[in-house]
């Protein structure tokens, strides 16, 4: 059983200590689906501040709800709409620092202030997203923006060793 406790004193700091658990936590898992949901259940337990951790993965030219942590989310979201629609469709990570700012944000919790989406790359081809929101305006910044995309890129490279296939 992994042990965290990340009681760092700064967010980078923080981030820096988690991509060695992050990589003891995945390196021996068979299942996608399990990687996920432990993936999005280490990044929700360690920082406070995160309201909502989970992944929309392409199917059928649309983003499924995936493994998430939080309150029950929209299950279905179209390309091109909201934040992971267009993080999706633009294929890059989208920081949104006031989401009722943001034209065509879809509200699946109506407390959440701010957001980050990471687009989520197997061979260059995108497969989902990492949604973060948070109950706090301007949570998320470029420190969260560079580390959240290397903890992605560490889970696509496993998500490709494990031939990861959406049914």
């Amino acid at each position: 059983m992994l042990s965290i406790n990340l009681n760092q004193k700064s967010k980078e700091e923080t981030y820096k200590s988690l991509i060695p658990i992050c990589k003891s936590l995945i390196d021996d898992e068979t299942e996608w689906l399990s990687l996920l949901a432990n993936f999005s259940a280490l990044l929700k337990q360690t920082f406070d501040s995160f309201s909502w951790v989970g992944f929309y993965l392409l199917k059928d030219g649309r983003l499924i709800l995936g493994p998430f942590q939080g309150k029950v989310a929209c299950s279905l979201i179209e390309i091109g709409k909201g934040v992971c629609g267009t993080s999706f469709k633009e294929k890059r990570t989208i920081v949104v620092e006031d989401v009722e700012k943001f034209p065509g944000h879809i509200a699946c919790d109506e407390n959440s202030r701010s957001e980050i989406v990471v687009p989520i790359f197997i061979d260059n081809e995108i497969i989902g997203v990492l949604d973060i929101d948070s109950y706090n305006y301007s949570n998320f910044d470029q420190i969260d923006q560079e580390n959240l995309e290397t903890l992605v890129s560490i889970l696509s490279s496993k998500l490709k060793q494990l031939n990861y296939r959406l049914i």
